[in-house]
């Protein structure tokens, strides 16, 4: 049996951020929390977010920019715990932002500022935090969660599943959460990889000696868009536009990027009129990178002077720039994704709470969780919003 310093009111699995924002909220509570994390730091992902410097939300944050079996989940903790309460947090801990484009909000000196600040938070809340703990066993008998870690057993009667999903290995994600959720009969949607740069194969490997160049496009998967750079590698697409589509791409479905968002229809026959003698890689050149430019043109393979190609050719092209498809091979899977799409089941818990609905006292939150945000900060409030809600409710 726990020794009686072992008995808790909750224990959290995993010290990200959705751990530490549910443990501090429930401890600020007077609820006597432990959280426990196999690595040897607190908020692992939050220290490499963002390039060091942590995209700690967005302005704009709302239900429909995030992915989930079940779109209605996130709205309750989204409303509940919104961007301007998480930046409240952030100025009352004197932590210098800034906004950079499309709502993100970073912090202006390092990312460390929020794991402090979140860890102080935890102190303020007498929350007991164990690192570099691994669990060997969970088990659940007469209302209460037993965890074995380390040389150590601690119980309680409430379990948070905090552990995140298997993205971005190398700081030590793994697949915990899904196996401690079936453990408890939760259903899992399928976990892939989501905000992940793409692979291509075939003839799009043409691109490969792009490998750097990045360009303002378009990208479209279905009825879904978005308006920020692609950049080419040797392994085929990435950039802020296809981490952004990778979410909603699934195998054998195409993407298309409009590589020149801002013009016209018939801008490629209005510089015929204008510049008869210019030819296609000569006008490319003047909207994009020369050698996606030079690329693009010897595809389109129109070639000599614009006055000597057909109208109807050049709208052609025109068409097929703002509508360049590719049919990615896969992605380049957890080891680059930032997030993890899919998870443990919405239809187990409450949107309210988190609580698992047969399962009294199991809560999970943040990634772990199938729901998934935009790049962009949304996923950090997901963590905020969600380890709040469970916070609240423990």
């Amino acid at each position: 049996m726990p020794a009686p310093s072992d008995l808790y009111d909750a224990i959290v699995l995993g010290a990200g951020g959705a751990g530490l924002m549910c443990a501090a909220t429930a401890g600020q509570r007077g609820k006597r929390i432990l959280v426990i994390d196999h690595a040897d730091e607190a908020g692992k992902k939050i220290l490499i977010s963002g390039g060091g410097r942590c995209n700690f939300t967005n302005i704009h944050t709302a239900p429909d920019r995030y992915l989930s079996a079940n779109p209605h989940f996130a709205k309750s903790a989204l409303g509940r715990y919104t961007p301007q309460d998480f930046l409240a947090l952030v100025e009352r801990h004197g932590i210098a932002w800034h906004e950079k484009t499309l709502g993100q909000l970073f912090c202006d000196q390092s990312a460390r500022q929020i794991v402090a600040m979140l860890l102080a938070e935890c102190e303020a809340g007498g929350v007991t935090i164990r690192l570099s703990h691994s669990i060997s066993a969970v088990t659940h008998a007469d209302g209460r969660f037993t965890v074995t870690h380390g040389d150590r057993i601690a119980s309680a009667p409430v379990l948070v599943i905090a552990t995140g999903g298997p993205a971005i290995p190398k700081i030590g994600a793994t697949g915990f959460a899904y196996d401690l959720a079936r453990q408890f009969g939760l259903k899992i949607v399928e976990p892939r990889p989501a905000l992940v740069p793409l692979t291509l194969g075939g003839e799009d490997l043409l691109f490969r000696s792009l490998s750097g160049v990045s360009t303002p496009v378009i990208a479209r998967h279905g009825k879904t868009a978005f308006r920020e750079a692609a950049l080419l590698t040797h392994r085929g697409l990435s950039g802020p536009a296809i981490l952004q589509i990778s979410s909603y791409w699934r195998h054998g479905g195409s993407i298309s990027l409009d590589f020149l968002p801002d013009a016209a229809s018939n801008w490629l026959t209005e510089a015929k009129r204008a510049k008869p003698r210019a030819s296609i890689a000569a006008v490319l050149r003047t909207h994009l990178p020369d050698r996606l430019a030079d690329a693009l043109a010897e595809r389109l393979a129109l070639s000599g002077d614009l006055g000597n190609i057909l109208d109807r050719k050049l709208e052609e092209a025109a068409r097929r720039l703002a509508a360049w498809s590719f049919t990615p091979n896969g992605t380049e899977g957890f080891a680059k994704a930032e997030v993890t799409i899919g998870g443990i089941s919405t239809a187990e818990l409450s949107s309210q709470t988190m609580e698992a609905r047969r399962v009294p006292g199991l809560y999970a939150i943040g990634e772990a969780v199938d729901v998934t945000g935009w790049l962009g900060g949304y996923n950090f409030q997901w963590a905020w919003a969600s380890g709040w809600a469970a916070g609240q409710a423990l």
